[in-house]
């Protein structure tokens, strides 16, 4: 059994900064890429950044220059760190994470709500 466990939520101003965590626990082999992904009210689950187990990282446009992804793979965890947020990063942020126990397979996390509001 595998599980993602995402930490550092919470609410922010305009401007601010979060570090977001997720970690992965249970029967894990190897874990191939990790990413975050974002869910706002009314809206598709988007992807946000994603990085493999070499480090070479892809980000959402919206994102690019504010956010960034990295992983400790000794701790199998993934971080972002946030920085200048605005209003419209508001959302359900879910980990996601393809893991070898070994069989391959996409798991997810439960979320964690950043809210950007004055």
């Amino acid at each position: 059994q595998v599980q993602l466990v995402e930490s550092g939520g919470g609410l922010v101003q305009p401007g601010g900064s979060l570090r977001l965590s997720c970690a992965a626990s249970g029967n894990v082999a190897s874990i191939y890429y990790m990413a975050w992904y974002r869910q706002a009210p009314g809206k598709q689950r988007e992807l946000v950044a994603y990085i493999t187990s070499s480090g070479n990282t892809i980000y959402a446009d919206s994102v690019k220059g504010r956010f960034t992804i990295s992983r400790d793979n000794a701790k199998n965890t993934v971080l972002l760190q946030t920085n200048s947020l605005k209003p419209e990063d508001t959302a359900v942020y879910y980990c996601n994470a393809q893991i070898a126990t070994p069989r391959i397979i996409d798991y997810w996390g439960k979320g964690t709500l950043v809210t950007v509001s004055s």
